[in-house]
């Protein structure tokens, strides 16, 4: 359990030095979509489903409750690199196996842990 923590942190710290170190020319104007599309995996069933949410919403894939927070897109580019925050629970209660920003270009950068279950994001929904 330390060990997923402290490799959070790790890539938690990586990601805030890159954004120190990126000269000015390199940032990228975002926008918040209007909601985002996920991809579920079911790895036991070995069935993937498309999840559809707007921010605030929830959904659920098996026995995890997804809910979607906000997710940004870069204006010159809505195709790539769109990013979400996203609140994943198994149940309705207890503590969130997941909460943070997904990447949509590097979904192992920071991804569910979760032993029947993978999450991702493909992409904002732009209008």
């Amino acid at each position: 359990m330390r060990d997923r923590f402290a490799s959070r942190a790790v890539v938690a710290l990586l990601f805030a030095g890159a954004m120190v170190l990126a000269p000015p020319a390199a940032a990228q104007e975002v926008q918040r979509g209007f909601g985002a599309v996920l991809r579920g995996l079911d790895k036991f069933a070995g069935e993937a489903t498309d999840i559809e949410l707007r921010p605030g919403e929830s959904a659920g894939l098996g026995t995890l409750t997804i809910t979607l927070d906000e997710c940004r897109y870069p204006v010159a580019n809505p195709a790539s690199d769109a990013f979400a925050h996203l609140t994943i629970r198994d149940g309705e209660q207890g503590p969130p196996l997941f909460d943070g920003w997904m990447i949509a270009s590097s979904p192992a950068l920071n991804a569910l842990d979760h032993a029947r279950y993978d999450v991702w994001v493909l992409r904002c929904i732009t209008s």
